[in-house]
Formats: structure tokens, sequence, C-alpha cells
């Protein structure tokens, strides 16, 4: 059962995106950034965290996810490290996932080629 909820709940959260790309003339650009604000206001307000509980890497995996990695980060800093942490709190938290995503950009440069549409 938790991996059908895993499946229904991200599911939901990419339908919403299609929607937005369908019928808005946002730039996915736009609607990424907004992903990303939805789940850092959504985890600071501490909605995120119930849903992630019950929808598991459902809720975890899409760019809202990592909004909310972002959120928790900042919280956790600031609580240790003060004003700083604010700053500092969502790199530290989503440090390896921007690491991962970098290096695995480079390879994938290096390995396709390029064209023109």
């Amino acid at each position: 059962m938790e991996y059908l909820w895993a499946f229904l709940i991200g599911g939901l959260i990419c339908v919403i995106g299609q929607i937005l790309i369908d019928k808005t003339s946002l730039t996915p650009a736009r609607i990424l950034t907004a992903f990303v604000v939805a789940g850092v206001i959504l985890g600071a307000l501490g909605l995120y965290a119930p849903l992630a509980e019950f929808a598991g890497e459902g809720a975890a995996v899409p760019i809202s996810g990592f909004g909310n990695l972002m959120a928790d980060g900042m919280r956790d800093s600031l609580r240790s490290d003060g004003a700083l942490g604010i700053l500092t709190g969502a790199l530290k938290s989503s440090s390896a996932g921007i690491c991962a995503a970098i290096v695995l950009s480079v390879l994938a440069s290096l390995f396709s080629k390029s064209r023109d549409k």
C-alpha cells in the first residue's frame, strides 16, 4: 500500500505540473521555480512533512521535495548557527543533490552530441 500511495501522490504532483504546462502560458522554468518555492513554503509552514510521511518518496522525489529539503536545512541551521544558518542551511542540506546534478550533467555533456533542432 505504501508504494501505491507514493505512486499516486508523486503522480499527482506531476499531473499538476503537466496541467500548468498545457493550460497556462508559464514557461517550464517558471513552473519549476514555482514547485521549488511551494516546497519551501509548505516545508516552512510544517505542511510538507505530514505529506512526505504519508506519501514517502512520492513526495520527496519531485522538485517540491527539494524545496522542502532546503527549508528543513534552513530551519535546522537557524537553530544551531543563528541568523547565519538562513544563508548556509539550504546548501548544507541539499549539497549532495546539487553536486550529483552537476557531476552527472558534465558526464552527460561529455558522452552526448548536441545538435540543432
